[in-house]
């Protein structure tokens, strides 16, 4: 079911010169993630009722993959019906379908994941996102599908991952933690887990899942407005709204928008470009597979913090390195080296990292509607980069950089300073960790007025 991933990267890199349509995706994932709210009641999904998301998962997912083949389909037969609106409107879709797939899939791979492969698993849909941008690049070449009679299968090619994930999905079970928590089936989570994992220990899951069930014994589903006011996960919110924001605001898209004229300043052929576009999306894709196996050893705050720190640092010395290049012939090249540093940077730390946040910093009744606030922060931050960057640069020039490796630091300090790890510990041990940080006023104000009483007496 991974597939879903690569439904809008395929197609991505075909339109991003035209804004509007770069906006329409953007505002189609937006609504989606409003839309959802919708959608739980026609398929019982849970974003307001948490125990039922996925027990209809597979429907929403059958729905969701209905709505990419359309968006195939407009964007299939758009030429022949010489119609811009129908290109707009796939556009839309694929925004709508990317908003609506990834947040519900991450949610049911993080329930269905062990404890030692939690962040492994959650983090496979970034590199499928690679994936599928890359294959994009690959595609698009002048030499396959990038011509002008191909251009219409070129877009509507995300349709194939659809119909295949349409068909796979109806030989998964249900989560196993909704079977054990939500339900109480343990026969059937037990079923679900070894179907799953292929394993017949299960034992130490169980009681994981168990000590989950008894602390969120009696509690009531949870909204957004919940999730957003509620003291008890004040610091989960802000853990994972900052890096999903700075996944859009930590420049990477502007890296990208400037290495072309770079590649171009150093003297790279205009038909030679897309090559070295190429090359640019298959170390991204390389790095997040390289993260996918760290992330479980060196911990995801280490990943993100130091992450975002070198990538503020690297950003800030290109900046300078632009400012000089007419200075010396050599220059150009070093700034191809810092690009790919940057990426290599990304791609090693916050692009993966981030989509594992929700599923390891909510407990069960919580989780759908973190993923709801993680996916309009997502889609609604690149939104308005999208929209607004080419005016940035035009007013700033390279020194655009600048306020990215602003928000790159900003990042970095919270997470290293304030954000405790997460790697390797139960959902329970994780909440005990964040309410010493939601509480921590609460306990120094009972501390004082424990010594003021005892210095009266």
């Amino acid at each position: 079911m991974l597939v879903l991933c690569i439904l809008n990267s395929v197609h991505q890199l075909r339109v991003q010169k035209w804004t509007v349509l770069q906006g329409s995706c953007s505002i189609g994932d937006f609504i989606c993630c409003r839309w959802c709210w919708e959608l739980e009641d026609r398929f019982n999904m849970g974003f307001k009722c948490p125990s039922s998301l996925p027990q209809q998962l597979k429907k929403a997912l059958l729905f969701n993959n209905i709505v990419a083949i359309v968006a195939a389909l407009l964007m299939l037969f758009s030429r022949m019906a010489k119609s811009f609106e129908m290109i707009f409107l796939g556009r839309f879709l694929y925004g709508y379908n990317v908003g609506l797939g990834l947040s519900v899939h991450l949610m049911y791979l993080g329930e269905c994941s062990p404890k030692k492969l939690r962040g492994f698993l959650t983090l496979t849909s970034s590199i499928f996102i690679g994936f599928g941008k890359i294959t994009g690049q690959i595609i698009g070449i002048k030499e396959m599908m990038g011509t002008e009679d191909m251009w219409p299968y070129l877009l509507a090619i995300s349709g194939i991952p659809a119909i295949l994930q349409f068909v796979t999905l109806l030989f998964f079970p249900e989560a196993p933690r909704y079977l054990y928590i939500d339900k109480g089936d343990t026969e059937g989570c037990k079923k679900a887990l070894q179907w799953l994992w292929q394993e017949d220990d299960l034992k130490l899951e169980l009681e994981d899942m168990q000590k989950e069930k008894e602390s969120a014994q009696g509690e009531k589903k949870k909204t957004v407005k919940d999730v957003l006011t509620s003291r008890c996960v004040r610091w989960q919110l802000l853990t994972l709204a900052i890096p999903c924001a700075g996944v859009q605001f930590c420049g990477i898209n502007a890296l990208y928008f400037y290495a072309f004229d770079i590649f171009r300043e150093s003297g790279v052929p205009a038909d030679q470009m897309h090559y070295f576009a190429i090359g640019i999306g298959a170390t991204e894709l390389i790095t997040v597979t390289l993260c996918s196996f760290l992330i479980d050893r060196a911990g995801r705050k280490k990943l993100m913090g130091y992450g975002y720190l070198l990538m503020g640092v690297t950003m800030s010395v290109l900046t300078a390195m632009l400012s000089i290049k007419h200075l010396n012939s050599w220059i150009p090249y070093v700034n191809i080296a810092l690009i790919f540093c940057v990426i290599c940077i990304y791609g090693l730390g916050p692009s993966g990292v981030s989509m594992a946040l929700p599923a390891d910093l909510f407990l069960q009744a919580w989780r759908p509607s973190a993923y709801v606030i993680s996916g309009t922060i997502n889609w609604l931050g690149m939104f308005l980069v999208g929209m607004s960057f080419g005016f940035i640069v035009e007013g700033l020039g390279q020194f655009c950089f600048l306020i990215f490796v602003a928000y790159s630091i900003f990042s970095a300090a919270f997470l290293l300073y304030f954000v405790p790890e997460t790697k390797g510990k139960t959902m329970v041990e994780i909440m005990e960790d964040f309410n010493k940080l939601n509480y921590k006023n609460k306990a120094a104000d009972a501390e004082n007025t424990d010594i003021s009483l005892a210095t009266k007496l």
